[in-house]
């Protein structure tokens, strides 16, 4: 499954969590996928999106931040094509286009 990670800074203060980001790295356990982060530009929360099984490993790897003086919340996410697969069916047909009204006659 894939998970929006987002991480509030104590006062919009990052400094602690790249120090140890910079000294340990991310510390993921076995099974626990970072893909991608972003900032956001006043430094108050990082976005990150995680991917793994077991919601267990990404609980346990929060905990090992909680230190450093960051909030986190789970959102579990699913990709736009996924998300746009199960909404498909229940769309009304779709009108044909005129490129496609005139190719059909």
């Amino acid at each position: 499954m894939l998970f929006m990670v987002v991480e509030h800074f104590r006062d919009n203060d990052m400094i602690p969590v790249y120090r140890r980001l910079r000294e340990s790295g991310r510390s993921l356990p076995e099974g626990l996928e970072y893909i991608d982060s972003w900032v956001e530009a006043n430094f108050s929360r990082c976005f990150q999106l995680m991917r793994c099984d077991d919601l267990k490993l990404l609980q346990g790897w929060i905990l090992e931040w909680r230190d450093c003086g960051v909030t986190f919340e789970i959102v579990p996410v699913v990709t736009s094509a996924v998300a746009r697969a199960v909404v498909e069916p229940h769309l009304e047909p779709r009108e044909p286009g005129p490129d496609e009204a005139a190719a059909g006659s």
